[in-house]
């Protein structure tokens, strides 16, 4: 009886600290949504009222008609970029992993241990040498220039490979035989058998180019290029004791990214799982 009553209270113990840590998570997000419906001084007023007495949707029509940034527009940019980046960023870090995993060379380890090494490096150390050659390869306020560095993806490789390394070696060597080409086993065999690591891997790569935010500022210049998080970076300045604009910006900005996440997050849990980081 005491194994047991002690098994309860630790039970108890542990729901109760996970509850907290959800709500303190939590938190944050529903004072945001919430202040997004008040007006300028209802957002200062003391006691907290986190159901506004007189909700107003003022925030939201500010947003869409800013002087000089075009909400509509940088959505528009971001979700092409965020498309545009996933797909370079996922199809270079499977073909990468293919190769890895499943063609040996000599040295092989050697070159994947190097190109792991480079996630020690922090993006900061690299953004003035990508800078410099973009500036001379002439691609500055340009999205080929800003989707290029998608290209290597470290934690990609890694992610892919792991996966990749757990296909039985049968499989490959029947299409071989069969005669299948090295790109139709990788389009056709290998990639639908690693299907939910290569789910995730999309849902990463589309979240971190959507929530970029310091390498389309240094990269883009034109206002009509700019991103969402550039723009909402920009209303920082001009809403400054406007915060119920601010958390409606922050709102439409996080909402699209939300709602993708929450419908493939099986997908997620399922691929880190298969891909060794369970």
């Amino acid at each position: 009886m005491r194994k047991q009553g002690k098994k309860i209270i630790r039970s108890i113990v542990f729901y109760v600290l996970i509850a907290l840590v959800m709500l303190i998570t939590i938190l944050p997000f529903l004072w945001m949504i919430s202040s997004s419906f008040k007006g300028q001084e209802a957002i200062r007023t003391i006691p907290i009222k986190w159901i506004p007495e007189h909700p107003t949707i003022e925030g939201y029509q500010r947003v869409f008609h800013m002087q000089g940034f075009s909400f509509a527009r940088a959505s528009m940019n971001s979700l092409i970029l965020a498309v545009l980046s996933t797909i370079v960023a996922v199809m270079s870090a499977a073909m990468a992993a293919f190769v890895f995993a499943k063609i040996p060379f000599k040295g092989s380890g050697k070159v994947f241990f190097m190109y792991l090494a480079t996630m020690m490096i922090p993006g900061t150390v690299t953004m003035v040498p990508n800078y410099i050659i973009l500036r001379t390869m002439g691609l500055l306020d340009t999205y080929t220039g800003l989707i290029l560095p998608s290209l290597a993806n470290a934690f990609g490789v890694f992610l892919m490979r792991q996966s990749m390394m757990g296909v039985n070696d049968a499989y490959l060597e029947s299409a071989f035989l069969d005669g299948a080409s090295l790109y139709k086993i990788f389009f056709f065999i290998m990639l639908p058998m690693v299907l939910p690591t290569l789910a995730t891997m999309t849902l990463l790569s589309f979240m971190g180019s959507w929530n970029s935010y310091l390498w389309p500022l240094i990269v883009l210049t034109s206002t009509d290029k700019q991103t969402l998080q550039v723009v909402l970076g920009n209303m920082n300045s001009m809403y400054k004791n406007n915060e119920h604009v601010l958390m409606a910006g922050a709102v439409l900005t996080i909402l699209p990214i939300l709602i993708v996440y929450l419908v493939s997050q099986r997908y997620v849990d399922q691929g880190i799982s298969v891909g060794g980081l369970k």
